[in-house]
């Protein structure tokens, strides 16, 4: 199952190769970039050049091994922006020369001072415990070697799921549910649908993939934060109730309000997700590149972001699947040249 492949970012070898075989049935085309982005293609029926480039991204944050100290005890640090506060406790799976499982360990609180009691643990306070001596660990893992949290897919009650990489995995389902959709509607414009890599760590996947192929429209797919306890409700969406379209500095009027006229013609439930400036995701990059690429965001409501149980609907891929394959089916070449104007 794809959330619970290996891929960290820089390190996403192992989840490219599912989505690549994935893919292989969708769509005309499927080949892997030289930075690791997968990237599918589907023809259109159109004569005119136009194509679209939707991106989601496949990197997972996790950890890096820093150091084995004489007790055989792992140091290690975050790749990505992953909470602390979630580690403590968690099973892991250190990928050296062969999977480990080990646990992340601290000090209990019966042997902490009343002033450590009060705060989070630090990541630099925490080590991974594999059970085995120190000349066994140095054999097994080096320095480098990447951790991942070993979690499974767990359904919840009604159509929630929660694992590990829904961000951005599940917006790679998307890609491959729109595809899915595409196969049974017509459309002019070209799809090249990417799962990028190195998101986490700073957009690199998108970059480089959005500068090859050039598209017309690019839509990043990503994930926002879904209602939850304690959240104020400006700060998140709503969830079963379909794709979060952006719209702000990093997003083309004309795009955005197209998304949203597909989405009322086609019944598709919606909300709107404000943007003051760059939107942190692969949008950013794609906006940016060359000369510039008309873009907008779609987004998935998802609890959790960053944790190891991120929640979201089921019903929201299905729904942002469909959204996006019908507005691929509504451009043609006036709408592409329409874009360079406001």
């Amino acid at each position: 199952m794809m959330v619970e492949a290996t891929g960290v970012s820089g390190h996403e070898t192992p989840v490219a190769a599912l989505i690549k075989d994935t893919f292989l049935a969708l769509a005309d085309d499927v080949r892997i970039d030289v930075m690791g982005n997968v990237v599918a293609q589907k023809k259109g029926e159109g004569e005119d050049d136009i194509s679209i480039m939707l991106a989601a991204h496949m990197d997972e944050i996790g950890l890096m091994v820093t150091k084995i100290d004489e007790r055989g005890f792992l140091k290690f640090i975050a790749i990505g922006g992953i909470d602390q506060r979630t580690l403590v406790a968690q099973e892991v799976i250190v990928h050296g020369k062969r999977e480990l499982i080990g646990i992340i360990g601290m000090k209990p609180p019966h042997l902490m001072s009343p002033e450590e009691t009060q705060v989070a643990v630090k990541i630099q306070d925490m080590v991974i415990d594999l059970g085995l001596s120190h000349d066994e660990v140095r054999q097994l893992v080096s320095i480098g070697d990447v951790v991942t949290i070993n979690r499974k897919f767990i359904p919840l009650a009604g159509d929630f799921v929660a694992a590990k990489a829904m961000d951005d995995r599940a917006a790679v389902a998307v890609l491959g549910e729109c595809l899915q959709v595409l196969k049974m509607i017509r459309h002019q414009a070209d799809v090249y649908a990417v799962a990028t890599v190195q998101e986490e760590v700073g957009l690199g996947g998108a970059l480089v993939s959005t500068y090859r192929l050039k598209p017309h429209i690019g839509i990043a797919i990503d994930v926002c934060h879904g209602e939850m306890p304690g959240v104020p409700e400006q700060d998140t969406a709503p969830m079963g109730k379909g794709p979060n379209i952006a719209l702000g500095a990093n997003i083309h009027p004309k795009l955005y309000e197209r998304l949203v006229e597909v989405a009322k013609e086609h019944n598709i439930p919606y909300t709107l997700d404000p943007l003051p400036g760059a939107s942190g995701t692969d949008a950013w990059a794609m906006q940016v590149t060359r000369a510039g690429v008309p873009t907008a965001l779609v987004s998935l409501p998802l609890r959790y972001m960053h944790t190891s149980v991120e929640t979201l609907s089921m019903s929201d891929i299905k729904s942002t699947a469909r959204l996006l394959a019908y507005f691929i089916a509504s451009v043609d070449k006036s709408f592409v040249e329409g874009l360079l104007c406001y």
